[in-house]
């Protein structure tokens, strides 16, 4: 029997400045009592929506962290930093400030798949080790340049002559750090993060996100808390197929099925082969399946 009561779902995070994101898994879990992850780690400089799955929840973390992301970030200019953001060492500095029609011009030239270098301070992995390892190690071995996308970038405002807000809507694997870096390399003036936050990860916004004192000083969190979303609420994005009982009853067990729904087998020729859909039947979601050979064969199964 489950310990939890048998909580699965997901709460949304404000995340406060100077947590990592570890730590607020740690409260949440302590108040569930659960199972509990989280969907695109923030460092601690970062605010925002932090997403955390809770029992079955957690099986789909994967798949809500490919989803895009939302974030405003105030860049510094004329300055570099080792770990391209307000908390690192200055490695450079430069008396050079950009214009806003020099800000404006750049910016679409970062618009769209571009190659960009993680920091030295992440979590990338070099030659087997994280790279900020490596780094406070001294050891200058630099993640490799990678294809990021980044679908939308604006100017938002210009505070004054040292700083800027920024927008941004990237895809997985894009670091806000890198980007303000490069922006300030592009413009001649040197630049890093001051402040960041997270406005949305997939389908998860800041309106739905609870500040954690209000989690970490209430009681034990309960299906009726009004803010714990359902398993499903991190799976938009991923196309959804209908099951019969006896199908359902076969994937629960971990076997393949082949869908008997003509509506559903129409559906598969529309799916990539190698695609992740999630199966439903009355209404509850199955498992999330993966299609091979014309049949769905579950990858994780979701145990009410």
């Amino acid at each position: 029997m489950r310990n939890d009561g048998g909580l699965d779902g997901w709460i949304v995070v404000d995340k406060p400045l100077g947590l990592t994101s570890n730590r607020v898994v740690e409260v949440v879990r302590r108040r569930t009592r659960a199972k509990v992850g989280h969907a695109g780690t923030l460092d601690p400089l970062a605010t925002g929506v932090l997403p955390i799955a809770i029992g079955e929840a957690t099986k789909t973390t994967a798949y809500a962290m490919t989803g895009r992301k939302r974030y405003r970030f105030r860049i510094s200019w004329g300055v570099a930093r080792a770990t391209d953001d307000r908390e690192g060492e200055i490695t450079g500095e430069s008396p050079m400030r950009p214009t806003r029609e020099a800000i404006e011009t750049i910016l679409p030239k970062f618009t769209g798949t571009i190659l960009q270098r993680p920091p030295a301070y992440s979590a990338i992995k070099v030659n087997g080790r994280r790279a900020y390892q490596l780094a406070r190690a001294d050891k200058p071995l630099l993640p490799s340049p990678r294809q990021v996308e980044i679908i939308e970038l604006r100017l938002v405002q210009i505070l004054d002559r040292d700083y800027a807000d920024c927008e941004a809507l990237v895809g997985k694997g894009t670091y806000i750090r890198a980007l303000a870096r490069d922006l300030g390399a592009a413009l001649g003036c040197l630049a890093h993060v001051a402040e960041l936050r997270r406005l949305s990860v997939g389908p998860f916004t800041e309106t739905q996100a609870v500040g954690l004192d209000s989690i970490a000083n209430g009681g034990h969190i309960a299906m009726d808390c009004g803010f714990l979303l359902p398993i499903e609420a991190g799976l938009d994005d991923i196309p959804a197929l209908v099951l019969t009982g006896a199908e359902a009853a076969r994937m629960r067990t971990g076997q393949s099925v082949m869908p008997s729904e003509p509506g559903t087998l129409g559906r598969l020729d529309r799916l990539e082969a190698s695609g992740v859909a999630a199966a439903w039947h009355d209404h509850a979601l199955v498992a999330l399946v993966r299609i091979e050979d014309g049949r769905l064969r579950p990858i994780r199964v979701i145990n009410h």
